[in-house]
Parts: structure tokens; sequence; C-alpha cells
């Protein structure tokens, strides 16, 4: 099956995880007394100001990542300050596989048949491979970077700071532009204070901090 655009959903998240930041960053000044209901805003943001970004450290959180491709993957597992746990073309049966269209090849037919034929070329000849007793450990070595490889992401608010600093500017391959801006949105309700400043353009995917 094609798959032309891929989705992201939050697992999991630190709870009360600004109040948990403003109160690791006011240990640092023995400012406790100084919290309130609302002081973590205004705290957050200027300690980001001043580059204190190690209290970010204390909160996280865990997306699933659907509908992307191995290329994708590949260069998301180049954040090392992070968890990753990938599917396993070793273990998982590729003979039904999903695959990614990028954009550009979508938009010229002439292209999109070429890709299309390649790409069921490399389905039945991984197929035959199979029928013919060859493990799946091996038979993926045929298998193209197009297929769509599911992936649970976790990393620190630091750490996803850093990944939306690098991967949300416009140099940034376009698919990891339509995952990360994802993972920003929903960062964006649940975390206000921490990821907030990010001025946001969805027409391009691209994002930059407007502190």
């Amino acid at each position: 099956m094609e798959i032309h655009q891929p989705s992201v959903v939050l697992l999991a998240i630190t709870p009360d995880a600004e109040k948990l930041i403003e109160e690791a960053g006011r240990t640092c000044y023995l400012s406790l007394s100084k919290m309130t209901d609302d002081s973590e805003r205004n705290f957050i943001r200027n300690a980001i100001k001043r580059g204190h970004h190690s209290i970010l450290e204390h909160a996280s959180a865990s997306f699933r990542i659907l509908g992307a491709s191995r290329t994708f993957t590949h260069q998301i597992v180049r954040h090392r300050i992070a968890s990753f746990s990938q599917q396993s073309q070793r273990y998982v049966d590729e003979t039904e596989f999903n695959y990614i269209v990028p954009p550009e090849i979508k938009a010229n037919i002439e292209a999109l048949e070429i890709y299309r034929e390649f790409i069921e070329h490399s389905r039945e000849t991984y197929n035959k491979m199979r029928e013919l007793g060859i493990k799946k450990e091996n038979a993926r070595f045929i298998l193209p970077n197009a297929l769509e490889s599911q992936i649970v992401f976790s990393a620190n608010f630091r750490e996803l700071r850093t990944v939306f600093n690098v991967r949300l500017d416009k140099a940034a391959q376009w698919e990891i532009r339509r995952v990360c801006l994802q993972m920003l949105l929903i960062l964006k309700e649940k975390a206000p204070s921490v990821f907030g400043d990010y001025i946001i353009n969805e027409n391009d995917w691209t994002a930059y901090s407007g502190l």
C-alpha cells in the first residue's frame, strides 16, 4: 500500500512536566518559595533564553511514528540522547509491505510509474526469496528504503528542542520535517512553556524558535 503522509501518536509524557522543570531549576537558585500556580511559564522561558537548558532534561515524551520510511528512521536515530524501538525486518515478514511515495515523485507521472514498478519488483523478488526458503534476515537485503518502518521515539525535552532546531530547518529532508512538525504541534499544546516559542510554517513543515 502506498503511504503519502506520516502520522505521530503521543504515547507518554512526564506528568506535570513544566512544574517539574521549574522545581528543578529553582533548586539551583534556592528560590522554591517563589513558585506559584502559574510561575512556570516565565521561569522556563527565561531559563531557555539564558541558555540554562539542562533543567529541560527532567521531562520527556514518547511518540509512535507510523507511515514513515526507513530513510526517515536512518536520520532520526542519529540523535543519540534518545531511545528507539524500531520495527525489525529480521523478524517481521515483509511480503505485504507498505511504502512511502515522496511528493516530488508523486507529482511526476512518469517518475511515479517507474517508482511503482521498482517497488513491486522488489516485493516480487523478496517473496521469491522467501519461497526459496531464504530467511527473512537475509531476504531483507533487497528491500528498498521506501518501506514503512514503524518506530517508537523517546527523548527528554532538551534533546527534543535540539531535534526540532535541526530537523525543522528548511534545509532538512521533507519527510523528517513532516514527522517532527507533528511532534512539535503536540508538545506546543502539552508543554507550551517549553515549546510555545516556536514559530511554525505548516506550508513547508518548518519552524524556528522565536526567543
